[in-house]
């Protein structure tokens, strides 16, 4: 197999959750990670992404492992630059592997997955009007997350747990909230969770577990096929 992968990212992601789902078609040499921040110092991403008076922000991981807040309007401009770059460089799929509500990059050539288009018709389609709890990892996030998951047939409940500086008491009990406000499915859809977390909640509670990066690096792996 020739397929060459280009995997975008805003800030700091942990691939090494998503590079075996990825490998089983494709070797590990013809994949490429980019990250627009992620090797940044927290300086130089304030000096360049720092957000406006009044511009919308996102929020993503750098490299202390902290949180930033950063300009949406720069960081969509420098990504769609990446994705011309890469597009340039023949690859055949660019995946954008984030969950901020960014859509709209374009490429000419490769095939650009974006998963704020495909993930929530996708899950909606999988849990088919059962009612889903989504874990969510700050509070920051819960806004764009209620307008994401409009596409379900129920509305979702919401609870929070961090994964990164969360425990795995604090990832259970908010499943546990969750199955007791009526929720039948749980959604992780933050990059910060990863099998391991999705492995604890289905054995603690007994019930299935969406976790979003899975479900994009295996809508990938089918295109590499």
């Amino acid at each position: 197999m020739s397929a060459t992968l280009a995997i975008l990212t805003i800030g700091v992601v942990p691939m090494r959750e998503v590079l075996p789902l990825l490998t089983e078609h494709i070797r590990e040499d013809q994949i490429t990670h980019v990250s627009l921040v992620g090797k940044m110092t927290r300086e130089a991403v304030m000096e360049e992404y720092a957000a406006e008076p009044g511009e919308e922000v996102l929020i993503t991981l750098l490299n202390d492992n902290q949180l930033a807040e950063v300009s949406r309007k720069k960081v969509e401009r420098d990504l769609q630059s990446v994705v011309e770059v890469l597009d340039n460089q023949n690859y055949d799929v660019i995946l954008f592997m984030s969950t901020a509500p960014i859509s709209g990059l374009v490429a000419r050539n490769a095939i650009l997955i974006e998963p704020e288009r495909i993930i929530p018709p996708l899950v909606s389609s999988i849990v088919d009007g059962h009612q889903v709890g989504v874990i969510v990892p700050i509070p920051e996030l819960m806004k764009n997350q209620r307008i994401k998951w409009q596409t379900l047939q129920n509305e979702p409940r919401y609870a929070l747990a961090n994964p990164i500086h969360g425990t795995e008491e604090e990832l259970v009990t908010a499943g546990q909230k969750l199955m007791g406000e009526g929720a039948d499915v749980l959604m992780l859809d933050c990059l910060g969770f990863n099998q391991r977390h999705r492995d604890l909640l289905q054995k603690a509670l007994d019930v299935p577990v969406l976790l979003s990066n899975v479900l994009v690096a295996r809508l990938v792996a089918e295109l590499l096929i």
